[in-house]
Parts: structure tokens; C-alpha cells; sequence
């Protein structure tokens, strides 16, 4: 059964959560993003219209934007898959977190 179907054959009915998560983040962005295009195939750069910030859409699913110099956000629509890649993405957000002072960047890519 399709989900457009469920509520023709049952009392049941489909929603669309989605989901925003604000972490902690005080590095470049630009090395965010690499760090992404080197663990996800596809990671584009795009300008948000509420913000007018940097922000980027990682596998046409999650939407990374940078809110202020000490945080970031991601934004999705709720999906085992979005939902898997949205934890990836707060795991190394963290991790690149406790390795500020190892990491440098050359030039900055937005």
C-alpha cells in the first residue's frame, strides 16, 4: 500500500515532520565543508534566503547553515535515511569541535 493510499483503507493518516538541530560550532565553515565532501558524495553550496549565510544541502536531503560564529544548524525532513545523515553530521561536527587547534585552513571556500 502506498502512503497516499492509508487513509482510503484505514482511520490511519501520513504526516511530514521536519526537524532542526542548532549545534555548537566555533570553527571555519569552510572546513566543515570539506570535511563533508570528503564523507558524502554530494555536497552543495548554496545561498539561504532567511539568513543570507553561507549554507550548504548535503545529498539533496539535509541543509547545513551557518546561523553566527559559534553555531550552526541543519535542517531536514524526517526519514530513516535524512535521520542517519543528520546524526553523521552532528558526530563530526562534534569530533571536529575537540580538534580546533589541529585543524588550519588554507584558504577559505564558501
Amino acid at each position: 500500500m502506498a502512503p497516499d493510499d492509508l487513509h482510503v483503507f484505514s482511520q490511519l493518516s501520513t504526516a511530514n515532520i521536519s526537524q532542526r538541530i542548532t549545534i555548537a560550532y566555533s570553527g571555519a565553515f569552510g572546513v566543515l565543508k570539506h570535511r563533508l565532501k570528503q564523507m558524502f558524495e554530494s555536497v552543495e553550496s548554496l545561498l539561504d534566503e532567511e539568513s543570507e549565510g553561507p549554507a550548504f544541502r548535503v545529498h539533496e536531503r539535509l541543509t547545513v547553515k551557518y546561523e553566527s560564529k559559534k553555531h550552526i544548524s541543519s535542517h531536514w525532513r524526517s526519514d530513516p535515511i535524512s535521520d542517519m545523515v543528520s546524526d553523521s553530521i552532528v558526530a563530526l561536527v562534534l569530533n571536529i569541535s575537540r580538534e580546533i587547534p589541529k585543524v588550519v585552513v588554507e584558504s577559505e571556500e564558501v
